[in-house]
């Protein structure tokens, strides 16, 4: 069996990879002000429950009932995805209803629509402005339009990090390194941006631009980064062309048109030449299965979405399979342990907890000398990683 250090130097060598790609998750925003799914489900149960005056409470008695049919650790992408289901259901019927499970009235197509859409634009500003729900720390943060209480300062620094590695030459060969998101928020384009980096997201454009990739078509060349999200964004509009455009909040466009874009399952109306979801994932999909040595860091993802999972599964269930898995978590949860002792391709999964590093079925391999747990399986700890390495940063978490 190999040493503990022995791991360690090739997690620092996996870092600096020629192809690197990130997979981030809700995790990585928590501590720039933008709730995890649970908080801003309840966050979104609160706005609509504010509105009881406009429509006697119909608004919060559906989502209640949806809710209550999915079951209490159900959160608001589940219940957008359960409405659109009741949606198509609706619309197959002879009556155009549907019944909801122990609501008095049946509910039509248009009703459900008008909701989904309301509920999305709520979900897109509570993460636009910012929320931090309540705890025994601190009171409830409520961000609003001039007054935001997002920081970007966090993200700004991991792109930093990322970016200004002291590896000599790096830049020059490492290919354009490419994020994969579940996050609707744009700290990763505006951290991009304000370091001066080059990217690329899917569309052309300025302040308000238009989706042009398409599913099996090549990001350009010439940029330092990707940016991928999987489950949309808060400046993604549908317009009344059934086009996708980003715009930014208080555009005119956005005021008298689209939809804001955001979870894949609510797109069924999109022409699948146009769905910006389809093609996303097949650039992920393409990642993962790179002829060449390849690397997916994934921070802040918790493995809820079956989607992702399943595409990271059986990528790597091939036998040519060239793709390494450094995960940073707080402790194995029940996929990455069954990932674990695949011993197919175990020994190309890493991953990064407080206890220690795990690889594949050999188990932990490193923990350190101390009871004291470590940070680098954080969004803050991976930045610290990143800028000076895990022996340094290592001795700074156990000192």
């Amino acid at each position: 069996m190999q040493s503990g250090n022995v791991f360690l130097n090739q997690v620092d060598e996996l870092l600096a990879t020629n192809h690197l790609s990130w997979l981030l998750g809700a995790g990585t925003c928590v501590d720039a002000n933008i709730p995890l799914m649970i908080p801003l489900t309840s966050r979104i149960f609160a706005i609509c429950e504010s509105q009881r005056r406009k429509d006697r409470g119909r608004a919060a008695r559906i989502l209640q009932a949806i809710q209550d049919e999915l079951g209490e650790k159900a959160h608001i992408e589940h219940i957008l995805n359960q409405m659109g289901d009741y949606i198509a259901m609706a619309e197959r019927r002879k009556d155009n209803r549907v019944k909801i499970g122990r609501l008095r009235s049946q509910v039509t197509p248009a009703e459900l629509k008008l909701l989904h859409t309301t509920v999305q634009r709520w979900i897109a500003d509570t993460i636009r402005w910012g929320y931090v729900p309540p705890s025994q720390d601190r009171d409830e943060q409520i961000g609003e339009k001039g007054s935001s209480i997002v920081d970007k300062s966090i993200h700004e620094e991991f792109v930093k990090a990322l970016f200004d590695r002291g590896q000599a030459g790096i830049e020059n060969r490492r290919v354009p390194v490419q994020f994969f998101t579940t996050n609707y928020d744009t700290l990763l384009e505006d951290s991009l941006a304000l370091c001066r980096l080059s990217y690329w997201d899917g569309f052309s454009g300025g302040a308000v631009a238009f989706h042009c990739h398409q599913y099996g078509s090549d990001p350009p060349p010439g940029v330092r980064a990707h940016v991928v999200k999987l489950h949309g964004s808060i400046d993604w509009h549908l317009g009344p062309d059934n086009r996708v455009y980003r715009m930014r909040d208080g555009d005119k466009c956005t005021e008298t048109g689209g939809k804001v874009l955001i979870y894949p399952q609510a797109t069924k109306y999109l022409a699948t030449q146009r769905d910006p979801f389809a093609a996303q994932f097949d650039v992920f999909r393409r990642k993962l299965n790179l002829q060449a040595e390849n690397v997916l860091a994934i921070c802040g993802y918790s493995f809820g979405d079956e989607h992702i999972n399943s595409e990271i599964e059986l990528a790597l269930e091939h036998e040519d399979n060239k793709t390494t898995l450094l995960v940073f978590a707080e402790k194995p949860n029940n996929i990455l342990e069954s990932w674990m002792v695949r011993r197919k391709w175990g020994h190309r999964l890493y991953i990064m907890t407080a206890q220690g590093l795990y690889v594949g079925n050999q188990g932990l391999v490193y923990k350190p000398p101390t009871d004291k747990t470590l940070e680098w399986w954080t969004f803050s700890g991976v930045t610290r990683l990143l800028k000076s390495g895990t022996e340094i940063a290592l001795r700074e978490w156990i000192e």
